[in-house]
């Protein structure tokens, strides 16, 4: 049951939107097989806030469409929620609870966003909802596990937008303390969620793995954010306008062209973009129209994009869903962020770097990013939490004549990219992957990267793609532009609740893009 979640609980439910303004009225659509359900909605930043219930609501079952993890379900909605003129913007949880319904089977979750109705924060945070629901195999298949079209209109699977908090057991790239043997092949994450029901994505995307824990660190410091999903940005790029800093985090895998444009025109007129995310912008998607909104529907067809998106053959190359550093779509993802994943994909999963620091080490100490870190030249930097994992973002090095690191000049690199700390990272091929990793369809991506990005996969192709690098770099795409601030790998928000150096660096890359620095 943990690889079909489909009602794995006895109660299943979705919002009809994924994000509101303030006034609207968000509907959750529901089936359950228990006559009553009660429903809490809580707004989750530094803590969670409750703002709004309902008991006993009349509950009824809807069955699960054919094909519902490419078309949605189509349930009708059980119930409204009026979304407050007060609440602020920001991440806001469903829980419905099935009232006489088994314990630990109980209870679902369901999810949607509050945009600023006027911006109130000088940051905006994009929610990597794509990402999600790539990942989200409730109702048939994800972009992992045979698809090509996913929906919007479904539950989310079990765990990935709550669960309870363990310390490590729930990570991709587990971190091993003094003494303990570190685990490649996932068993410890295996067993983890085998016993607690949960799909093998729980630790690749989500909103409990992944922002979640950004966002508690960031109110609970006194930062304030405003928060869209990327539909946000396809369906009114006007959302960035006026902000300081946009972020992403995590795992910010999948973008559209016009979330991409509109990030990127937010740089180019001066203002600031910072990624604390691993294996980011990596496929190029499509979103599509649905039964709620314009952009319901997302499109991947990733490894097989160049065969099978009907856009190739229709003349439309650019608009391929497959890599952006495919040469049909020609705008690898370093050409914005000074870093990609061709250049290092993984690190501590599976024969990825297996036994790393987990750190990122410090090279350019002088930095501004490392101001009041204590840290220096060779320190190592999110040791204890493992920091650089499970995915990550890499560039091509070659040292200067100080003996510090550089970008190597490349097509498409911008022309600026200071890399302040890196770690080994690598590319995986077939046979190389843990038993944790949630693909089954999937070629290996580094016969496919370099098949793709350099046409061969012949071993000399092979071996430039294998090995590669996790950086910290500054990037600066645009003459006259802002900063991009890149710190390539998914797993940096474990370190924010405990570890004072990544905290700071966190801190000070908010400070600086934010003006306050």
């Amino acid at each position: 049951m943990t690889d079909d979640v489909t009602f794995y609980d006895e109660i299943e439910a979705y919002c009809g939107r994924q994000s509101y303004r303030p006034g609207d009225s968000a509907t959750v659509h529901v089936s359950t097989s228990a006559d009553r359900f009660d429903v809490r909605v809580e707004r989750w930043g530094a803590t969670r806030e409750h703002v709004w219930s309902a008991a006993d609501v009349a509950g009824q079952f809807h069955a699960v469409p054919e094909g519902a993890d490419a078309t949605g379900c189509g349930w009708p909605a059980a119930l409204e929620i009026p979304v407050g003129d007060d609440w602020r913007s920001g991440f806001y949880l469903v829980i419905v609870t099935a009232v006489g319904a088994p314990s630990g089977r109980d209870t679902a979750h369901a999810y949607f966003v509050v945009r600023p109705g006027t911006r109130k924060a000088d940051a905006l945070l994009v929610l990597a909802t794509n990402t999600w629901n790539a990942y989200n195999q409730w109702g048939g298949a994800s972009l992992y596990t045979g698809g090509n079209t996913v929906s919007f209109q479904r539950p989310m699977a079990r765990g990935l937008l709550c669960r309870p908090e363990v310390e490590r057991d729930d990570r991709k790239a587990y971190p091993p303390r003094w003494g303990e043997d570190a685990d490649p092949d996932g068993e410890i994450y295996q067993a983890y969620r085998m016993a607690n029901g949960y799909p093998g994505s729980i630790g690749s995307s989500g909103w409990f793995t992944f922002e979640r824990r950004f966002v508690e660190w960031a109110e609970g410091n006194g930062y304030e954010l405003d928060y869209v999903v990327q539909a946000d940005l396809d369906a009114d790029p006007s959302v960035a306008d006026g902000y300081a800093l946009l972020l992403g985090v995590g795992h910010d895998e999948y973008w559209t062209a016009a979330e991409r444009a509109a990030v990127e025109a937010h740089v180019a007129s001066g203002g600031h973009y910072a990624s604390f995310s691993g294996n980011t912008m990596f496929w190029q998607v499509r979103l599509e129209p649905g039964p709620g909104t314009d952009h319901d529907t997302m499109i991947g067809h990733k490894y097989k994009a160049h065969e099978t998106d009907p856009v190739v053959a229709a003349g439309q190359a650019e608009t391929m869903s497959g890599m952006w550093c495919d040469p049909l779509v020609g705008r690898p993802e370093w050409s914005f962020l000074g870093a990609g994943s061709a250049f290092g994909l993984y690190a501590r999963f599976g024969s990825a770097v297996a036994r790393g620091s987990g750190a990122f080490t410090v090279y350019r100490d002088d930095h501004w990013l490392l101001d009041g870190t204590g840290l220096r030249y060779g320190d190592l930097l999110g040791a204890r939490n493992g920091v650089v994992g499970y995915e990550t973002l890499g560039c091509r090095l070659q040292f200067d004549e100080y003996q510090l690191p550089v970008a190597a000049p490349m097509d498409g690199m911008p022309a600026e990219v200071e890399v302040v700390a890196f770690a080994p990272s690598s590319n995986l091929g077939m046979g190389d992957y843990p038993k944790s990793i949630s693909a089954k369809s999937d070629q290996g991506d580094l016969e496919f990267i370099a098949s793709r990005y350099l046409g061969s996969t012949d071993p000399d192709a092979l071996a430039k793609i294998r090995h590669g690098s996790a950086v910290m770099v500054v990037a600066h795409p645009f003459a006259d532009g802002g900063e991009v601030v890149t710190v390539g790998t998914t797993d940096w928000v474990f370190g924010l609740a405990t570890d004072p150096a990544v905290a700071k660096v966190t801190a000070n890359v908010l400070d600086r893009l934010l003006g306050e620095g």
